[in-house]
């Protein structure tokens, strides 16, 4: 009987002093050692992960209000600094996007990843939060769908389209997140189609059509009012 007693009080203390271990604060009220939070009236835990005097360390994981085990996001944090590798899953695991974040902005590049495999789908470059550089899109194959060049945040020179074959379809320029300039239109021979221009977003000046590399049809934009 007293063995009995004494191994409900070990089990039972060492509950507590399990408990007593996490969500535990420093001598200046910062949050240090291992954490886990829960979602409201449930058991579900809603993130977890270790504090260092108020800072985030290590492995820290977040989760949605039904997904069990598994993280819908997963930052990894460097104790030097404020940047954080950080990975987006699926409830059921599949990981979507990842790259780099220093707080609450995106930083360098970052990846998405096509549905139905682990191929890439887009990669981006990020600078305080902004998308400066060429985001590329891809088909399933690999090959690149759409490249757009971006200069904090806006589009800013290139824009090409491209098939699934790799031949280029359609080549624009951006100046200020518009079009503007230079425009060519091709068909899947590599041949030109259309060539125009662009001003502030509109087409202007003349715009050809050829078919079967001969001109067959001219427009100058804007057109006149009847």
């Amino acid at each position: 009987m007293k063995l009995i007693s004494f191994l409900s009080f070990f089990i039972i203390a060492s509950s507590v002093f399990a408990q007593g271990e996490i969500n535990q604060f420093d001598t200046n009220n910062k949050r240090h050692g291992v954490w886990k939070k829960y979602h409201e009236n449930s058991r579900q835990i809603r993130y977890e992960g270790q504090f260092k005097h108020g800072k985030e360390v290590g492995v820290f994981k977040y989760y949605c209000s039904d997904c069990e085990d598994q993280p819908m996001v997963i930052r990894t944090f460097n104790e030097s600094n404020n940047i954080a590798q950080v990975q987006y899953f699926t409830q059921k695991g599949k990981l979507v996007s990842e790259g780099k974040m220093e707080r609450k902005n995106k930083i360098g590049e970052w990846l998405y990843f096509q549905k139905k495999s682990k191929n890439i789908m887009t990669r981006e470059f990020y600078e305080e939060g902004k998308l400066d550089g060429f985001r590329k899109t891809y088909y399933i194959n690999n090959k690149v769908t759409q490249e757009t060049h971006y200069k904090k945040g806006l589009k800013e020179g290139e824009e090409n389209y491209y098939s699934l074959e790799g031949v280029l379809l359609k080549k624009l320029l951006n100046v200020n997140d518009q079009l503007h300039g230079k425009a060519y239109y091709y068909d899947a021979g590599g041949n030109v189609i259309i060539d125009g221009n662009y001003k502030n977003g509109k087409k202007h000046g003349v715009w050809k059509y050829f078919k079967n590399g001969k001109l067959v049809l001219e427009e100058t934009y804007p057109k006149p009012k009847k």
